[in-house]
């Protein structure tokens, strides 16, 4: 079977996307609060493509994370959450590929960065059909990130999150004698490239009528956050006060 691995970060005020904080108008309230939208939003874009869910957690966490994802999935019971276990983010993305597909005997399994709000149930889908034919599938996000690498054999993990990360998984892949793939690429809120690709087009669809992660897309309109030439970060919120709310 096919499994879809969210790993998730604390989603507390100081923690979840705190590069935002840090690089955004956003505060840290307001930084937590947008990650758990995404991460509601692709949970349940996760579990709208028949793969079976997993949402992997930071030690001490798992209330945190359940408490924040259960509520967008139809089907709360058929999602699995387990810690993630290693000494660094690499290693916790080996540790859940690796045991997944080597003592579960998975057909295949994908990362989804939990921030990946443009990813649709079809970009999901088309993955998955890469896979049948590569053994490794990456889509990239901006400045060199990845918002999905989807595997059906195991690489060499080590330092595998190192930037340009889209290049190291490729070069693993090629070393390790397996095929690759690339997907059309695709913004996620993980970072402040990322968040400055992925406002205009946000509001580009909303504005258009078409569809948007409907959590994500409402609380950045409540934000009032846009892209500008002229601010240091490129993005600039006119909001006087935090905005509230799950």
């Amino acid at each position: 079977m096919a499994t879809v691995a969210l790993r998730t970060q604390r989603p507390v005020e100081g923690n979840a996307l705190a590069e935002l904080a840090a690089g955004t108008p956003l505060t840290d309230t307001e930084a937590a609060t947008l990650y758990r939208h995404a991460c509601k939003d692709v949970a349940e874009i996760a579990e709208s493509s028949g793969a079976s869910l997993l949402v992997t957690y930071p030690e001490g966490s798992e209330a945190q994370v359940i408490e924040m994802v259960e509520p967008a999935l139809d089907d709360p019971s058929e999602a699995r959450f387990e810690p993630q276990v290693g000494s660094t983010p690499a290693a916790r993305m080996g540790n859940t590929v690796t045991h997944l597909l080597e003592a579960e005997a998975e057909s295949s399994v994908a990362v989804l960065d939990p921030t990946a709000v443009l990813a649709t149930r079809s970009t999901i889908d088309q993955a998955a059909m890469k896979l049948r034919s590569s053994a490794v599938v990456v889509g990239p996000a901006a400045a060199g990130g990845i918002y999905y690498a989807g595997f059906t054999d195991t690489l060499d993990f080590e330092d595998i999150d190192r930037q340009p990360m889209v290049e190291t998984l490729v070069d693993r892949a090629a070393e390790a004698g397996l095929s690759t793939d690339v997907l059309a690429p695709s913004p996620t809120l993980s970072t402040v490239p990322d968040l400055q690709s992925t406002l205009p087009i946000l509001c580009g669809r909303r504005q258009a009528g078409l569809p948007v992660p409907e959590r994500t897309s409402q609380y950045l309109a409540d934000l009032d956050l846009h892209v500008t030439a002229s601010d240091e970060t490129g993005v600039e919120s006119k909001k006087s006060s935090p905005a509230g709310g799950e």
